[in-house]
């Protein structure tokens, strides 16, 4: 009397087998590159403060490039993933490393007169990224120069304002108005800021366009 023999397919196991070797889940594997576009922005907000802050007379809150980042954290990333990238990077700022320009960081930076421009950085991300990227999307994006020249012009200055300076009039005690006034000696750093911003996210879409997909 024979006996049969099943042949088990190539690169199959049976069940219970401990040969069997789990492969990565689509979901799994986008998951994955989401958190490490993430960990890359925030790290490059980071970096962007190592030259230091410029103080600006009058002003508790100096001058840095690091609204450079978050401007190209909502170009690059998109609303909602532009956002988490600062808001890891803030994450990191309260936990006490120094991250931000000028070697500052701790829980008092979210209480003092910058506090405003922090959660700014959070909400301008998202609406660069909004007006560069739309709501949502199912196929890689092609930034256009128009598009993110405007989403950096408004979610990287009057956004991002709008929360700083009533904070930062709060905290310090002057006008709003006095404070407004004293918050233009930002406006040329940040215009430069934008040109950059643009020139570096056109020259991504000609040279590395799969960083745009979702």
């Amino acid at each position: 009397m024979s006996t049969l023999h099943q042949s088990t397919p190539p690169g199959s196991s049976t069940p219970g087998s401990s040969t069997s070797v789990a492969r990565p889940t689509t979901s799994s594997v986008a998951t994955a590159r989401t958190l490490a576009q993430i960990a890359v922005f925030a790290g490059l907000i980071a970096a962007l403060g190592l030259p230091g802050a410029i103080p600006v007379m009058g002003m508790a809150v100096p001058v840095t490039a690091q609204t450079l980042g978050v401007m190209l954290a909502g170009t690059v990333l998109g609303p909602w993933r532009g956002a988490a990238a600062v808001l890891a990077f803030e994450a990191l700022v309260a936990l006490g490393l120094p991250l931000l320009a000028g070697g500052r960081g701790g829980l008092g930076v979210f209480f003092g007169p910058s506090a405003g421009y922090l959660a700014g950085m959070v909400a301008g991300a998202a609406v660069i990224g909004l007006i560069v990227h739309g709501v949502r999307r199912t196929r890689p994006v092609r930034p256009t120069w128009p598009r993110t020249a405007l989403g950096c012009l408004i979610g990287g200055i009057p956004v991002i304002y709008a929360f700083g300076i009533p904070v930062q009039a709060w905290v310090t005690g002057l006008g709003l108005g006095e404070t407004a006034l004293l918050a233009t000696a930002f406006l040329p750093g940040d215009l430069l800021k934008v040109i950059l911003a643009v020139l570096v996210t056109m020259t991504l879409r000609r040279t590395y366009p799969q960083v745009f997909a979702r």
